[in-house]
């Protein structure tokens, strides 16, 4: 994919022209490849994995000034961006003029046009994920599965855009499927079965959700602009004393909202209780903790603010299904 960096100069501070075929996405063989860029603006680092006109990868990336990146592409394809951490704005030609994504937030992206324009601001730790299909891959699986893909799959098919009018936040069972995919132990045939089922989950997941959200009433799913930002920011706060919880009161407090604005706001934001959405968190975290293999069960409990090991092995077998003995094995 051709792309661009530029300043707010529009000096160019980096291009590449390489151009990939469509022919190579579509074969069927797993192809896994690794890129890095590192200047004295910034620094990024990809992962990609594509089959089967699947496509998925991981990025990092620190800015140290504001960049202006764009890029023109002739392989049709549709992308999910999924962004873990830090922030975006992006201008996609014929699909949508401004559309910013945040931490934690996800949206999916198809434009018959090749051209984007994405600004990055200065932020040291950028963390994303993203999963592409070629056009006929996601026609072909998104027919006839439900309105929402029926309509993505038209679309798609008679070359008109497709976008979410807003980011939709990522669920926990999302990141949790996203870090399945980071640490697959699979190889050869059998990776590329589980990335390929993954995908699928991902976009079902994504559609579930904003198939329940369009069928909420107007009065029930309604957040303000201000009152969801002041949710975000209790969110922020909440997982910074993750290891010592505020209470509702306190987080409240500091978000500007009263108690009842806090929780009917978060369930709506993030469809979880307060507590619900730190507990999942912290089962997240320790899983990777576990995987890391650094720290002791008990460190671990410990380290995330359980009371005990007790405590902390029974609400992760409860989430997952699976002792964290269990997984530590297979990590």
């Amino acid at each position: 994919m051709p792309f661009t960096i530029t300043d707010d100069d529009r000096s160019v501070l980096y291009h590449d022209d390489t151009v990939y075929p469509a022919e190579m996405f579509l074969k069927p063989e797993l192809v896994e490849q690794h890129h890095r860029l590192e200047f004295s603006f910034g620094r990024a680092e990809m992962k990609e994995s594509h089959f089967d006109g699947f496509m998925m990868g991981f990025g990092t990336a620190a800015v140290h000034q504001r960049l202006h990146i764009e890029s023109s592409e002739e392989l049709q394809r549709i992308g999910m961006h999924f962004m873990i951490r830090g922030e975006v704005t992006s201008h996609i030609r014929g699909a949508v003029k401004k559309l910013v994504t945040s931490s934690y937030q996800h949206t999916i992206v198809y434009s018959p046009e090749s051209n984007e324009i994405v600004r990055v601001e200065r932020q040291p730790d950028i963390q994303m994920f993203g999963l592409g299909f070629i056009k006929e891959t996601f026609v072909a699986l998104a027919a006839n599965n439900g309105p929402v893909l029926d309509r993505y799959a038209e679309n798609v098919a008679n070359n008109r855009p497709v976008y979410l009018p807003r980011c939709y936040h990522i669920t926990p069972r999302m990141m949790q499927v996203i870090e399945e995919v980071r640490h697959c132990h699979f190889t050869g045939g059998l990776k590329k079965l589980f990335l390929q089922s993954k995908a699928i989950e991902l976009l079902a997941l994504q559609c579930e959700q904003i198939e329940t959200e369009s069928k909420r009433t107007p009065e029930t799913g309604k957040v303000s602009r201000t009152d969801e930002e002041k949710i975000y920011h209790a969110r922020d706060l909440l997982l910074a004393h993750a290891q010592d919880p505020l209470s509702l009161a306190e987080l409240a407090r500091k978000a500007g909202l009263n108690e009842f604005k806090l929780k009917n706001g978060f369930r709506k934001v993030f469809d979880n209780t307060v507590f619900g959405y730190l507990n999942d968190h912290r089962l997240e975290q320790s899983r990777e903790m576990i995987r890391q293999g650094d720290l002791s069960f008990t460190e671990i409990a410990d380290t995330l603010g359980y009371s005990s090991l007790q405590h902390f092995s029974n609400a992760f077998r409860k989430k997952y299904g699976l002792s964290p003995r269990e997984v530590k094995k297979w990590a």
